[in-house]
C-alpha cells in the first residue's frame, strides 16, 4: 500500500474491528476495507452502502451474474487484484456459466455504451454494478493493493458471508445515493478545497496525475505516489486520488444513463 495512512492510521473503532477480525480468521486485514474504512465520512460509509445495495440487494442480476460484471470492468480497467478476487467470488456466489444473452449484452453495454438490447431495470442495474468497480479498480490500483496468503479466501468468504456490508459502528450512517456520493467526495469541507477535488474529478489536477488515474491507473507507479509526498499530505493525495476515481466514474455512468434515454 503506497499511502502509510491507509494501513495504520485508523480510527479506533476501525482499529479493534481489524484486530479482532485477524485474531479470529488469523489473516490480517486486506487492502479494500483499509481503505474503505479510513474517513469513512469523507468517502467509505457512503460508497459502501452503494456497493451492498449494488451487489446484493434487490436486481435484475443473480448475485454470481453481477460478480460476473465486476470481473468484467476490472479486466477492462487492467486492475488484476479484482479480477482474481471476483473470480473467487463468483465460484461463492454461483457461477452463472454458460451465460445467458442478456449477461453478455450487458457485459457489452458496460464496455462501448452502445444501446443495449435489455430490459431497462436490467441496464440500469448493470451500470450500479459497473460505477463501484470503476472506482475500486482505480484505487487498487493505484494504491497497489495486495494479496497476502490468506486474505483472498477469506477476504472473499467474509464479503459474501455478509452482503458487502459492515457493521454501522465502523462506517456512521451513509446514504447510499449517487447525489450523497458525489457530495461528499466532492463538495464538502475535507482537507482540500472543493475547487481542487472537483477539477480533480475531471482529470485537471496536479500535472498529470489525476488523469492518469481518471484513463490509467494501472500506471500509476511507487515514484509518482512518492513525487506527489514532497509536496502534499497522505490525506490530501487521499482525497484527490478517489476525487479522480469517483469523477471517472461517475462520467461513465451518466454517459451510459444518457443512452438509455435518462
Amino acid at each position: 500500500m503506497r499511502l502509510t495512512v491507509l494501513d495504520r492510521d485508523h480510527r479506533l473503532p476501525a482499529r479493534l474491528f481489524f484486530g479482532f477480525t485477524q485474531l479470529v480468521s488469523r489473516v490480517p486485514m486486506s487492502d479494500v476495507p483499509k481503505t474503505l474504512l479510513y474517513r469513512p465520512d469523507f468517502f467509505g460509509a457512503v460508497f459502501l452502502d452503494l456497493t451492498a445495495k449494488a451487489m446484493r440487494g434487490p436486481s435484475f442480476w443473480t448475485a454470481g451474474e453481477r460478480e460476473h460484471l465486476a470481473k468484467a470492468t476490472s479486466e477492462r480497467l487492467r486492475c488484476p487484484f479484482c479480477v482474481v478476487t471476483h473470480t473467487e467470488l463468483i465460484q461463492l456466489a454461483g457461477d452463472p456459466a454458460p451465460l445467458r444473452p442478456e449477461l453478455l449484452a450487458a457485459e457489452a453495454f458496460l464496455g462501448d455504451l452502445t444501446p443495449p438490447d435489455l430490459p431497462r431495470e436490467a441496464a440500469v442495474d448493470a451500470l450500479n454494478v459497473d460505477l463501484i468497480f470503476q472506482v475500486v479498480n482505480r484505487l487498487a490500483n493505484t494504491f497497489d493493493f495486495q494479496l497476502l496468503p490468506g486474505q483472498l479466501e477469506s477476504g472473499t468468504r467474509s464479503l459474501h458471508r455478509f452482503g458487502y456490508r459492515f457493521p454501522r459502528f465502523l462506517t456512521g450512517p451513509g446514504e447510499g445515493t449517487l447525489a450523497e456520493l458525489r457530495r461528499a467526495v466532492l463538495e464538502a469541507p475535507a482537507h482540500t478545497s472543493p475547487e481542487l477535488r472537483q477539477a480533480a474529478a475531471t482529470g485537471d489536477a496536479w500535472g498529470n496525475y489525476a488523469a492518469t488515474v481518471r484513463t490509467a491507473s494501472y500506471r500509476i507507479t511507487d515514484d509518482d505516489i512518492a513525487g506527489l509526498k514532497q509536496n502534499h499530505t497522505e490525506d490530501e493525495i487521499f482525497e484527490v486520488t478517489v476525487a479522480a476515481a469517483v469523477g471517472a466514474a461517475l462520467d461513465h455512468y451518466e454517459s451510459a444513463r444518457k443512452i438509455l434515454g435518462d
